[in-house]
């Protein structure tokens, strides 16, 4: 089970030195099934139904060449997502991880808190540089984000503020 809310990020914040590097892809979009390699030697394969602040997951590390494999594989139309990844610490032990993209998504900054309850994640009070929160907006997915008009998706959203 994953609790989590979601913001869009308008304007960086002072960014940490560290940061890790993402590719992601979708295999499938109702599950989402979804691969990702995080640096040179971590890769994953995640399983995650549902939408909103509380998400089923399931997630397993799998080999580079299962990931290789999977990579070409993934649902027509999407592209591998790349990212870098930032932790960043909040109060009350908390970490935001903000995620700020390249490829086809250059440009696009998210950044997503995960909570142990969904009382702590409804009583969570976003820093100043969140922007709006897309948590329940059912077109924010990263599986719709991989489509090929990604970018048009998030311009989309934003629009409608």
């Amino acid at each position: 089970m994953e609790i989590e809310r979601q913001f869009l990020v308008d304007r960086l914040p002072q960014l940490p030195e560290e940061y890790e590097l993402l590719r992601q892809g979708y295999v499938a979009l109702l599950p989402e099934i979804r691969i990702r390699q995080i640096g040179d030697s971590h890769f994953w394969l995640t399983v995650k139904r549902g939408a909103g602040l509380v998400r089923e997951e399931w997630e397993t590390e799998v080999s580079r060449q299962e990931f290789a494999s999977l990579s070409e594989r993934l649902c027509p139309e999407t592209c591998m997502i790349e990212k870098r990844r930032y932790k960043i610490p909040l109060a009350d032990g908390l970490v935001a991880e903000l995620h700020v993209h390249a490829g086809h998504l250059t440009g696009f900054n998210y950044v997503e808190v995960e909570f142990s309850d969904v009382e702590g994640a409804k009583k969570f009070v976003p820093p100043t540089w969140f922007g709006r929160e897309v948590t329940d907006d059912v077109r924010f997915s990263y599986g719709t984000l991989a489509q090929a008009r990604g970018m048009d998706i998030v311009r989309e959203i934003l629009q409608c503020e």
